[in-house]
């Protein structure tokens, strides 16, 4: 059964609203910056991701486009300031041959898809297309590297291609390739689960290769050292990063990354409906998003045994929703809609990274269009903005912010077996000097009165936008394109150092003051 949200004047709910929720807000306390590459997406050639979503083709004439990138693609991301676009993937980076992808596009050898719907690749889209797509975006490219089915010396050559400046073999073929100054590629991932699709390895087997692969990727990138991400863990596979910790030498590892998807379960059709669900469902899928805080917390504490002055990132460069895919729609291509729920997990996700920003310094949305909890769906000539795509947007004020630590005690939010915290909030200040708060209510029927005391933050005045809707399962689509979109919010009151905000049900604020 559906849970409809009443959403009433701001200035009654105040009048009962309980405030069970406080928060103390450290302003004198900032230290750590919030990395604008926690902001990072991912485009996988994954059914409608690549084809269709990103790229369009150069002969399209009813959609613009600049090489065959969508334009209007190009303007939505710059408006979320992408700080950096994750590719070719995923499971098909371990099945990836750079080199298939260079050259005239009619001469590139074809290959099939097999992780994604037994799909054929044309390789129309490749090195120098995303390369110079990441150009037009404003964004760093981030490579995911073939370990599972490619060799050292490629992945190596790959690096010299993209980045010596100087003649080489690679740096000459990119220049008979039409590139003639390097593109400067610094993020660079060794491999893609090599847990599983990109090997079935064992940590150890793993970690040795990863020294190996590496050894070949020493260079510099200007004057900035390359940053290579080890292949990390899935959700708590606390062994595989006490292992890669363990046995990697410092000096050769930037990053170590980790997935978690929030999922009901694995298996056709065991994930439930992006659009069709219960309560319990929702409560269900929020307690699987929450996880990351713990699972954060466990890993970065392996970490900090062996890397204490925190040198070494966590890298979450998959996170996100996952559920079946929308009936009659090919089952490798994993389409699904975004409803507020997947607001609501993106909002409380983003607090999470946020407030272990110390540790965690890239995170990536799987993925950016028309794969699961994307920010974008396209249909032909048509393109929408999912709840998730407005709420990056929203917090995108966070970017390269000092993160303000926080003290929290929230209500509960309480469904069958399910027992969460009905809030989620974190802060921070940005280089001019004002303080942005972001608050979720995960409560699905009651409003939530947060009372903040703010120590260091002064302020005499708050602005602030919400995205809520009547319906957790409400979301946009290519005939009602604007049914949730950010509105002005009004709940909050300030009087001296303390800020009393009331949140409608399920909904999500950025205050400004």
């Amino acid at each position: 059964m559906k849970k409809q949200l009443t959403i009433v004047l701001l200035s009654g709910i105040s009048l009962f609203a309980k405030a069970q929720n406080t928060v103390i807000i450290k302003g004198d306390d900032g230290k750590t910056v919030i990395s604008r590459h926690i902001y990072g997406h991912f485009a996988e050639h994954l059914g409608r991701s690549i084809y269709d979503g990103f790229y369009v083709g150069e002969n399209n004439t009813k959609i613009p486009n600049k090489n065959g990138v969508r334009l209007d693609v190009v303007d939505a991301l710059k408006k979320l300031k992408i700080p950096n676009l994750r590719w070719p993937g995923g499971c098909f980076a371990d099945t990836y041959h750079w080199k298939d992808g260079i050259g005239p596009k009619d001469k590139r050898p074809t290959i099939v898809n097999t992780w994604w719907g037994g799909v054929t690749e044309n390789n129309s889209f490749g090195t120098h297309d995303f390369l110079n797509m990441c150009e037009l975006l404003g964004t760093e490219p981030y490579l995911s590297g073939n370990v599972g089915s490619g060799t050292v010396q490629e992945l190596s050559e790959w690096v010299q291609y993209v980045n010596f400046p100087k003649d080489s073999p690679m740096s000459t073929l990119r220049q008979e390739n039409g590139r003639t100054a390097p593109w400067n590629v610094r993020y660079w991932g060794v491999a893609n689960e090599a847990w599983g699709c990109g090997g079935n390895m064992k940590p150890d087997y793993y970690a040795n290769l990863y020294r190996q692969y590496s050894t070949f990727m020493n260079a510099n990138v200007g004057k900035e050292k390359i940053f290579r991400i080890a292949s990390g863990a899935s959700d708590d596979d606390y062994n595989w990063t006490e292992t890669l910790m363990k046995n990697i030498p410092m000096n050769m590892l930037e990053g170590v990354a980790m997935h978690h998807y929030s999922v009901f379960g694995w298996g056709e059709n065991a994930k439930g409906s992006a659009t069709d669900f219960t309560e319990t469902d929702y409560a269900h899928t929020m307690d699987e998003a929450l996880k990351m805080d713990e699972f954060i917390g466990k890993h970065a504490a392996i970490m900090d045994k062996y890397d204490p002055s925190k040198k070494v990132a966590l890298i979450v460069d998959e996170w996100g929703a996952w559920y079946n895919v929308e009936p009659g729609t090919n089952p490798g291509f994993l389409y699904q809609q975004n409803t507020m729920r997947d607001a609501i997990l993106a909002g409380s996700t983003l607090n999470i990274f946020h407030n272990h920003a110390d540790r965690v310094r890239m995170a990536n949305l799987a993925q950016a269009i028309n794969v699961l909890q994307s920010v974008i769906l396209t249909k032909g000539e048509q393109m929408i903005l999912t709840p998730t795509y407005h709420v990056m947007e929203m917090y995108s004020v966070h970017q390269d912010a000092t993160l303000l630590p926080i003290d929290i005690k929230s209500g509960s939010y309480e469904v069958d077996k399910y027992k969460l915290p009905a809030v989620s909030v974190s802060a921070s200040r940005d280089k001019a000097g004002k303080t942005h708060i972001s608050l979720v209510n995960i409560d699905l029927n009651k409003p939530q009165t947060i009372t903040l005391t703010l120590q260091g933050v002064k302020s005499t005045s708050v602005t602030g936008r919400i995205l809520t809707s009547a319906h957790v399962q409400d979301h946009n689509t290519f005939d009602k394109p604007e049914t949730i979109k950010p509105v002005a919010f009004n709940g909050a009151k300030l009087s001296g150092n303390t800020l009393t905000v009331t949140l409608p049900p399920v909904s999500v604020v950025v205050l400004e003051m």
